[in-house]
């Protein structure tokens, strides 16, 4: 099944709500950045990682494995789809969104996300170390 036609934690239908990560150091740290803005629609952050987010463990496996927002409308995007969405309504964002919409960027970006994806896991280790280096 797509990730289009999977159940969807429950937001308003006129939020756009963002699932994050919340336990990659990462994503946190990326997902901070956009809280710290006023973006120009509102936004629900939803932290898959915790317990409180409601999610079957097979959905908050699939949701902490890539970056996903529900649209307004129900749509269910993630990966490169998923940014843009986000930038379109985040202000300082909103060039790249647009820029992202453009025919043959948003699949080129997908590429780019794939190749972090598989990063990721070294880029976590090495950040947590840092972080825990700094912690008395």
């Amino acid at each position: 099944m797509s990730d289009a036609k999977r159940p969807v934690p429950p937001a308003s239908c006129d939020t756009l709500t963002v699932m994050f990560d919340g336990a990659c150091p990462l994503c946190r740290r990326e997902v901070g950045v956009y809280q710290s803005l006023t973006p120009l629609e509102t936004v629900a952050w939803l932290d898959v990682s915790e317990a409180s987010a409601g999610l079957a463990p097979q959905d908050r496996a699939r949701f902490m494995a890539r970056f996903h927002v529900r649209q307004k409308d129900g749509r269910l995007l993630s990966g490169a789809a998923a940014f843009v969405a986000l930038w379109l309504v985040m202000p300082g964002w909103r060039w790249l969104g647009k820029v992202g919409r453009l025919p043959g960027v948003t699949p080129a970006l997908e590429l780019l996300y794939r190749g972090f994806l598989h990063l990721r896991p070294y880029l976590q280790r090495l950040v947590r170390a840092a972080e825990a280096k700094r912690q008395p």
